[in-house]
């Protein structure tokens, strides 16, 4: 990598920055020694519950008390660390999908064919998300929640101005959200309720404008239950979200055709000279567009010959599962900047539906192809919550991307050790959960993701056209949802209005949050269970309130960042703080079942 300009550190020990020393010392930090860390956190989490937090977080508090010898600078090193260690986590999850092979009884791939399936579709992910980086982190500012929080807690961790001010807040949340994470896996009033503090952290930064969506649309969901099951689109005693998740992903994708519309429409104008023409980009910002094309259309090329040449599977289905990725990266990409939920293996299922569309019938032909969207559509929204970390911080973005092209590398051959090691410590986790019984299912070992894609694959004999009706319900009512708020806030007159006072702010808000909120924000309740809902919600409301009061003459000469509030401290501690939890709770799992 090109030196940048070094500056000596205040530790004698630590590489100057921009030197070749310095960048091999984060590498090996971040790829042999943090990702690990979160790649045991991830693998357990998808393992037990079928979700898993995502390693940036922390990571990045990990690395910042290495990167802290560089002063205020070190915020960048700490954020290269997380890249490749957040990218090697998110990799190590994906081993279920070794674990949904055991169940269907199919055959496995020798290992090194899997990992080289597994690293082209990797960084075919990461050229996709880099792609979507101007829209979604530089045009759409999207909040991305745990990128912000990420943000947050490398500037506070590295300088020792925001530090003293920053480190009560930070420091409350962190242990909260340890608290919080460790109690609600061992107190079962908690766990009854779904206590998650990283939830009510995310809420607390998102604000109550997207949070109170989040909560209604959840209600109407839990409320249409009899209307679902009256019509066949549900069973008795299934939850909404069986069918609510592929409205809400609908819903997205319908929002989405107004605003990349939009997008277009500008970028005409511009070529046709109708426009003004754009300020020149910082330089942490550029990235050489055609080497990117190029990078996504080879890995992109080596997807579908790795998967018929070394795997045996159709092209034609290989090729569609690609073509999808540039689909579920943007709708996903959305949904993450917005509540920091990634729905990927909504995408796996709805690749997998659409495919039965167009004739699939082979369980493994699906399994190998729907890979292609789970591993992408994980690392390319990774990517772009990397890009909105470094957009906050001014992170050098040639730099980002090649951090995480290692931690891909990485990340490819976790996958299939942890999984390996998991399933070897835990005999459990080979039995087929979908065909138990309620009282057979092993306590502490839900295994969602992997469940949810068994039981697609075992439908392809079975195909349900109302599962695409529901995908298309949500495409109609989240294209008019969007398409009806930006005709409102073109509206000139509708801006002085909002400018004009209390009346202006407070009709804004109800337009917001309760009467045409953002697609966006209201396809989260179609993802996840209420309480989930619930808390997501109160977390925007408790946020939303408290930044409404009055602040103290001292709190407002504090030299504090503008996105630096207090709220968004604490919420960002509260992820942070439920993500140490889940390392302490997997490490302490795995090395209990190694020594026993």
């Amino acid at each position: 990598m090109n030196a940048i300009a070094s500056s000596a550190p205040r530790w004698s020990w630590l590489p100057a920055t921009g030197t070749w020393k310095y960048h091999a010392f984060l590498v090996c930090l971040g790829v042999f020694v943090l990702g690990p860390l979160g790649g045991v956190t991830a693998s357990f989490m998808n393992f037990s519950l079928g979700f898993f937090i995502g390693g940036q977080v922390l990571a990045g508090i990990l690395g910042s008390t290495v990167t802290y010898g560089y002063g205020a600078e070190g915020k960048h090193g700490a954020n290269y660390m997380q890249t490749a260690a957040a990218s090697v986590a998110g990799m190590s999850a994906m081993g279920v999908l070794i674990q949904a092979m055991v169940w269907m009884g199919l055959p496995q791939p020798p290992i090194w064919q899997l990992i080289l399936y597994m690293l082209c579709i990797g960084m075919f992910g990461v050229g996709v998300g880099m792609l979507y980086t101007p829209l979604l982190v530089d045009r759409m500012q999207l909040p991305y929640p745990s990128g912000f929080a990420v943000a947050n807690i490398l500037r506070a961790l590295t300088d020792p101005v925001l530090l003293r001010q920053s480190v009560a807040k930070l420091g409350s949340g962190i242990v909260a959200g340890i608290v919080g994470g460790i109690a609600s896996g061992k107190v079962a009033l908690l766990g009854a309720i779904e206590l998650s503090t990283s939830t009510l952290g995310v809420g607390m930064i998102v604000g109550a404008r997207i949070g109170i969506p989040a909560i209604t649309s959840g209600l109407i969901f839990w409320a249409l239950v009899p209307h679902f099951i009256s019509i066949g689109w549900l069973a008795e005693g299934d939850p909404f979200r069986k069918i609510a998740f592929l409205i809400a992903l609908g819903l997205i994708m319908g929002a989405a055709v107004v605003d990349v519309a939009l997008v277009l429409k500008e970028a005409a104008a511009r070529w046709r000279g109708k426009a003004e023409t754009p300020a020149p980009q910082a330089e942490w910002k550029r990235v050489n567009t055609a080497r990117l094309v190029a990078w996504v259309a080879f890995w992109g090329a080596g997807v579908v010959l790795t998967g018929h040449l070394v795997l045996g599977q159709p092209v034609g289905f290989l090729v569609f599962a690609v073509a999808l990725v540039f689909v579920f990266a943007l709708v996903n990409g959305i949904s993450v900047g917005i509540s920091d939920s990634n729905p990927i293996s909504s995408a796996f299922v709805v690749s997998v539906v659409l495919m039965a569309a167009i004739g699939l019938t082979d369980p493994v032909v699906g399994l190998m192809a729907g890979m292609v969207l789970l591993i992408s559509t994980s690392i390319a929204c990774d990517m772009q919550q990397d890009r909105s970390t470094g957009w906050r911080l001014g992170t050098n973005r040639v730099y980002q991307f090649r951090y995480q092209v290692v931690g891909v590398l990485m990340g490819a051959i976790m996958a299939v050790a942890f999984a390996k090691i998991f399933m070897s410590a835990y005999p459990v986790l080979l039995l087929d959960q979908t065909v138990m019984k309620s009282s057979e299912q092993p306590a502490g070992w839900n295994a969602a993701m992997t469940y949810k894609f068994v039981g697609v694959l075992r439908s392809l004999t079975d195909d349900k056209p109302y599962q695409r009706t529901a995908i298309w319900v949500g495409v109609g009512i989240g294209f008019a949802m969007q398409f009806a708020r930006k005709l409102l806030k073109a509206s000139e007159a509708y801006r002085r209005f909002v400018a004009s006072g209390r009346r202006g702010f407070v009709t804004d808000f109800l337009m917001d949050a309760v009467f045409l909120p953002t697609p966006y924000a209201s396809s989260f309740g179609g993802f996840v269970n209420l309480p989930t809902s619930l808390w997501f919600g109160g977390g925007g409301m408790l946020s939303s309130f408290l930044n409404s009061l009055p602040k103290r003459e001292s709190a407002k000469k504090q030299a504090m960042p503008e996105d630096m509030s207090t709220t968004s401290l604490v919420g960002g501690g509260f992820i942070a703080g439920d993500s140490l939890a889940a390392l302490g709770l997997g490490i302490a799992g795995l090395v209990a079942t190694l020594l026993a």
